[in-house]
């Protein structure tokens, strides 16, 4: 059975559409579409997952969702594929920024899409939620600059991962040309071919 990707403009499947794209693996989509007002999912993805969220992952009745599990599913639909290279420090990248990615790096870029929407105050509660951003652009740029790629020299899940939140972080929370090897990282990712085949497919993206 091709597997179907439920696919949320502006979000974090558009990371699923690209592995799936790197791995050549045949798939279908189907779309859906924010509220233009709230930027919330509609109430068609609760029929899909109780949590009516994006990216939802279907393969033959089951229903996967988190990005992270979906891409570690998919390394093993594509036998071991992007998953985690031979050397253990390697390894251990590999594993820390496929979780960090969501765990850790997200929650102030979500929570500074919050404030940026409130008037007034959004100014202020902004200030005082940079730096703590910037302590993770800090982090990456220094590991950037070490290596190509997150987990060593070839792209894996991880870099997949990564993708949305430095993507996020260059839209609304000042990632830009102070941070040079995570800028060409970004420029890297988004000249790759798969990249621009899920761009295609997928619809309109306002981070690429």
């Amino acid at each position: 059975m091709t597997l179907i990707v439920h696919h949320l403009n502006n979000s974090r499947s558009q990371r699923i559409l690209w592995m799936l794209e790197e791995l050549g693996l045949p798939y279908e989509i189907k779309y859906y579409q924010r509220d233009a007002k709230t930027m919330l999912a509609p109430p068609a993805l609760r029929k899909v997952h109780p949590l009516g969220k994006s990216p939802v992952l279907e393969d033959d009745g089951r229903m996967i969702v988190e990005t992270g599990a979906i891409c570690e599913y998919l390394v093993e639909k594509g036998d071991g594929r992007l998953g985690p290279p031979a050397h253990r420090d390697d390894v251990l990248r590999y594993r820390q920024f496929l979780h960090y990615a969501e765990g850790s790096m997200m929650p102030p870029l979500l929570v500074m899409l919050v404030v940026n929407r409130i008037p007034v105050m959004g100014k202020t509660a902004a200030k005082r939620i940079q730096p703590m951003i910037d302590v993770h652009l800090d982090y990456v740029e220094s590991e950037l600059a070490r290596r190509p790629w997150f987990a060593g020299d070839e792209m894996t899940a991880a870099d997949i991962m990564m993708s949305f939140p430095l993507e996020a972080a260059r839209s609304r929370a000042g990632l830009g040309p102070s941070r040079p090897a995570t800028i060409a990282w970004l420029d890297k990712v988004h000249a790759r071919p798969a990249y621009q085949a899920a761009l295609e497919k997928g619809g309109p993206y306002a981070y690429a």
